[in-house]
């Protein structure tokens, strides 16, 4: 399940023709709305026409609940869809910088390019003024780059924001994108007379296409999103394979490279119980409750952390490890393997010659998840087998150089 991968699929003219047709869709929209007239624009903050905002809001609505239906339905992966990162104070301010813009010149960056596209001689001069503001902000934001990057909160949601699930929230949008529909038009009967000489669609009509979206919304809300697990069962016919010949299972010895190539950001989950991680984990790893992976708790912490992160998933044998990898990887999550063998791999690789002090194995095969050695001391990763670099200088007697692809998710662009 991924977003439609139109390079992949019709190479890059054909992306690049189909990216061209949506961008000439969507400005002969903004033109037939109307947006290439300052004053139409203008008219907006005087509450006379309120056709930006009826125009955007449907069109934002509109696309929120196809790509929430489509998510529901498995054939879009709403995590690959790139959200551009929040910083909070300075996304305030400069969408009131913009605003103030927006009153004084008439026109927001989008609409300035259609205008001039109508061959409007204002929209031109706005344009310009737009291009030498990018040009002086960009050459003066080393002066303020700590506010600039002030206050981030990564990939920041609706649903995460109000605490609900993301068929509510495309429901409480959508609701109140009617509400504030009625009530521009409330305001255009009331500031706008003489603007308007007669409504452009009946009011049957409007009812039925308001109508028609409250139920695609309650639709969205009724099937719910896909978890991790379901996520993963849309996948498994073309991830599978990786599983059964071994591509993303790491050697132990491949993991001490790992650790010592800082290069890379190193990401130890444990999702073993709290017993046996109690009883002995690598240093550095932390311990995840499978449910939490189960429920996607962890997928925005996962999805926000450094292009060059490479987790490794750790549990007693590889059984637990493999589950949660399934779930990473139908969460979207890029660079995740599975330490081969698991604690037990490791140990039984490294605890050699009374090198794990205070542990032995236990007498005869462990069950299948199970911790199959025995300790005398609960020491977590107090003990020098725990740490990787311990056994550095001799990585390369148990595994190959190791030479992990790193793949970075795709930067994604913002109108």
């Amino acid at each position: 399940m991924a977003p439609f991968a139109l390079v992949d699929d019709l190479g890059k003219l054909g992306a690049y023709a189909i990216y061209l047709l949506i961008g000439l869709a969507f400005g002969a929209t903004l033109e037939v709305a109307g947006f290439a007239n300052a004053r139409k624009l203008a008219n907006q903050f005087y509450l006379k026409d309120m056709t930006v905002l009826k125009v955007m809001f449907t069109g934002i609505i509109t696309a929120m609940v196809l790509v929430f239906l489509a998510s529901a339905a498995g054939v879009l992966a709403f995590n690959d869809i790139y959200v551009p990162p929040t910083y909070l104070w300075p996304g305030i301010l400069g969408g009131l910088i913009m605003g103030v813009g927006f009153i004084l010149g008439g026109f927001c960056p989008g609409t300035s390019l259609v205008a001039v596209a109508s061959l409007k001689i204002d929209g031109l001069f706005f344009l310009l003024g737009t291009l030498f503001g990018v040009l002086v902000f960009g050459e003066t934001v080393a002066l303020f780059d700590e506010f600039w990057y002030s206050s981030y909160l990564g990939r920041f949601i609706l649903p995460e924001f109000l605490g609900v699930s993301a068929g509510v929230t495309v429901l409480l949008v959508v609701l109140m994108a009617l509400g504030a529909f009625w009530l521009a038009e409330k305001a255009e009967n009331v500031f706008g007379r003489g603007v308007f000489d007669a409504r452009p669609v009946s009011t049957p009509v409007r009812l039925a296409g308001a109508g028609g979206l409250a139920a695609l919304a309650l639709l969205v809300m009724g099937m719910g999103q896909p978890t991790p697990m379901q996520k993963w069962e849309i996948l498994a016919d073309d991830k599978a394979a990786l599983l059964g010949e071994r591509q993303v299972q790491i050697h132990p010895g491949e993991l001490i490279q790992v650790a010592a190539n800082h290069q890379l950001n190193l990401n130890l989950m444990d999702v073993r119980p709290e017993r046996d991680f109690n009883l002995f984990h690598l240093l550095d790893s932390r311990r995840v409750e499978m449910e939490d992976l189960e429920r996607g708790a962890l997928t925005r912490e996962l999805l926000d952390l450094p292009a060059n992160t490479v987790t490794i998933l750790i549990s007693n044998d590889e059984a637990r490890a493999t589950r949660a990898w399934k779930m990473l990887t139908g969460e979207g999550i890029m660079n995740v393997y599975i330490l081969e063998g698991g604690i037990n791999g490791w140990l039984d690789l490294f605890a050699v010659n009374g090198a794990c002090q205070g542990c032995q194995p236990k007498d005869g095969p462990a069950p299948e998840g199970e911790l199959a050695w025995e300790f005398e001391a609960a020491l977590g990763s107090n003990r020098p087998i725990a740490n990787p670099d311990t056994f550095r200088d001799k990585a390369f007697f148990f595994a190959p150089k190791v030479e992990l692809e790193v793949k970075e998710r795709p930067a994604g662009g913002c109108g």
